[in-house]
């Protein structure tokens, strides 16, 4: 089993540090405390072994396992099934990861079952060690303490968004050929994130509205009201962060249409122009074409100004012509 940390606390303390899933059911039973299991990544058999030492729901465990979620409370009768999706901002890639992190939470103990490498739940570990008295509330503290980190968490997800925007920005502007695919690929990473932060407004706010119906402790009912504070912010920020993608997009389709409006402008000036030339040359050339007949009968052919009327009327025409176009500004 992947089993990251099983420990036994008791009054806020860690006393325990059982070597098997049975001995930590036993301890939590005799010494009245409180059991937290970390699992990353376990397989259906490893999962349905936790669930049967320690009495989980069925339900949830179906939930469990059929994984791909979004985030979301359940309650059955005194367990609480928790979806959360945190996220990661890859800087080598610039990219957004989003995991997936179930908790269940009973009266004595809180599983987790981590199946990306967010959050850092060590963290949430070694925080609540170190303060007793909140982690001496119980089961929904160590919940709250994880909803903290998965919101924290976002914070380097919204700025490493933000800054790939000020790119765009800068690429909008510059003529980059690839910016519409860099927008389209952003606002999908943007709408991974709403999906996973929107349903928290929820989750945390059916905590801190009614602690009662979940057990939450009365006093970490200021705590998840700061939490829900920070979710409401990454909120307006991601919705913010969407619509500036949009307008992005839409500015991208209208710069790409004038940059094609002008080079089309830029050709058919082009053509004008060798339309011109090659209409100015055509008129001495005709002439000098039907003078180049061999034709025993023509006009002014035995006359001793022909050759230079005819040379003058291919001047005068292409002098003509190119006043015509000059005029009309094809040239």
């Amino acid at each position: 089993m992947t089993l990251v940390d099983n420990a036994v606390y008791v009054d806020g303390k860690r006393s325990h540090d059982p070597d098997s899933l049975d001995e930590t059911f036993e301890l939590t039973r005799t010494s009245g405390g409180m059991a937290w299991i970390g699992l990353y990544r376990p397989d259906e058999i490893e999962l349905l072994a936790v669930a049967e030492e320690f009495g989980l729901n069925l339900l949830i465990v179906e939930d469990a396992l059929a994984g791909h979620q979004r985030s979301k409370l359940e309650q059955y009768n005194e367990q609480l099934f928790v979806v959360l999706r945190p996220a990661r901002y890859l800087d080598d890639v610039e990219r957004v990861e989003i995991g997936e992190l179930h908790l269940f939470v009973g009266p004595n103990f809180v599983v987790t079952v981590r199946h990306a490498e967010s959050p850092d739940l060590a963290r949430v570990r070694k925080r609540l060690e170190h303060e007793v008295d909140l982690l001496s509330l119980g089961p929904q503290a160590v919940l709250y303490a994880i909803l903290d980190q998965v919101v924290d968490e976002y914070a380097p997800v919204s700025a490493g968004l933000e800054n790939d925007i000020d790119e765009i920005e800068d690429q909008l502007f510059g003529g980059d050929a690839e910016v519409s695919r860099r927008i389209y690929e952003l606002s999908r990473e943007v709408i991974g994130c709403q999906r996973a932060i929107s349903p928290l407004e929820t989750v945390v706010g059916e905590l801190q509205r009614n602690p009662e119906k979940y057990g939450v402790p009365p006093q970490l009912k200021d705590n998840l009201g700061d939490v829900l504070d920070h979710v409401l912010r990454l909120i307006d920020r991601i919705t913010a962060y969407r619509s500036l993608l949009d307008n992005a997009l839409s500015l991208s389709s209208t710069l790409a249409s004038n940059r094609l409006a002008e080079t089309s402008v830029a050709q058919n000036e082009q053509t004008k122009k060798i339309s011109s030339w090659a209409a100015i040359l055509f008129a001495p050339t005709l002439v000098g074409t039907v003078y180049g007949m061999n034709f025993e009968h023509m006009p002014e052919l035995d006359w001793a100004l022909g050759y230079p009327m005819a040379l003058a009327l291919m001047v005068v025409l292409g002098i003509l012509l190119y006043a015509a176009f000059k005029r009309n500004n094809w040239l």
